[in-house]
């Protein structure tokens, strides 16, 4: 679930409302005014100033917008109000009670972040359940097909075209192939046909389904898989599969042990892969966060001290 910390809630609120703070003085000067006035770049950094409050409104417009799915709505001119006050030195609240607002702030914010990541645990529960019930439903129609076979496991197939070779894969080979993956549907969720490129596994890197059922084809074949949850992602959502997910794969068996390396831009609908890029993502984004709260931190302390020096001229 994710967290967000007292500094760094500050950091979104203070540097959003700064943006606000200068359009309001804008405001002030001509309220009259429909157009937007031109800034001026005088000073050296000037324009240096002013790109890092176009990345502020783009950043900090995306953390008002999440604040919003956990039903909290920051007004931005109070905000602001709270940044002049704080550069004047004459703030409205003491340091203890700045402390004690941000405390019950982020207490509350977590609050609603557990009731959110709760509700969305039941909805994706429910889900499953239902995605359990309408996929043996389906399995049952689906097995009074003609030419559908059933193994002991539970895999269903059905041949759609026969190569007529006798060559086959085992357990312990990688293979080539080309693949369309549906929800019980109809819906495409993945597909090497779609970005026309066939992608390269070694059986035993993928999912129960496809290990036992690409075993069952010869170089050249093309089947339809019909695979039940437990053969494929099980009760936990994978990215884009639902928990508890009946998938139908069209599989064609390109070749066995290819000697030319897999294409790199190929995107399996496989267990191992899935995984890696889920945890590649987590790893991305931590370190993105980590990156922008120490851009930001030393951006707010320039931007701080060229008001304060502004708020001095003026003065």
């Amino acid at each position: 679930m994710k967290q967000l910390t007292i500094k760094k809630t500050a950091l979104v609120l203070a540097l959003s409302a700064a943006l606000v703070a200068c359009e309001q003085s804008g405001d002030k000067k001509d309220s009259t005014e429909g157009a937007q006035q031109a800034v001026e770049f005088k000073g050296e950094y000037d324009k240096a100033a002013y790109a890092i409050g176009v990345n502020f409104s783009k950043q900090m417009g995306q953390n008002f917008e999440s604040l919003k799915e956990y039903g909290i709505e920051i007004n931005p001119q109070i905000v602001a109000e709270g940044i002049k006050d704080g550069f004047a030195g004459n703030a409205q609240l003491t340091d203890e009670e700045v402390d004690e607002q941000m405390e019950a702030f982020q207490n509350n914010l977590n609050t609603k972040m557990e009731e959110h990541q709760a509700k969305l645990e039941a909805e994706a529960q429910q889900e499953a359940e239902a995605n359990l019930a309408e996929g043996a439903a389906f399995r049952e129609e689906y097995a009074k097909k003609e030419g559908v076979t059933t193994t002991e496991s539970g895999l269903m197939y059905r041949v759609i075209e026969a190569s007529g070779s006798e060559e086959s894969p085992v357990a312990e080979d990688t293979v080539r192939v080309h693949y369309r993956g549906t929800f019980i549907d109809g819906k495409e969720f993945d597909s090497s046909y779609e970005r026309k490129q066939p992608i390269d596994f070694p059986l035993r890197g993928v999912i129960p389904g496809w290990t036992e059922g690409v075993q069952l084809m010869n170089v050249g074949d093309k089947y339809e898989f019909v695979i039940k949850p437990d053969l494929a992602y099980g009760e936990m959502d994978r990215g884009t599969i639902p928990g508890n997910s009946t998938l139908v794969f069209e599989v064609e068996l390109l070749e066995i042990n290819p000697t030319e390396p897999v294409q790199p831009d190929a995107e399996p609908a496989i267990d191992e892969q899935l995984e890696e890029q889920v945890e590649e993502a987590a790893e991305e984004l931590e370190q993105a966060a980590e990156a922008t709260q120490e851009t930001v931190e030393e951006a707010a302390q320039e931007v701080e001290e060229e008001v304060k020096e502004a708020t001095g001229d003026d003065q």
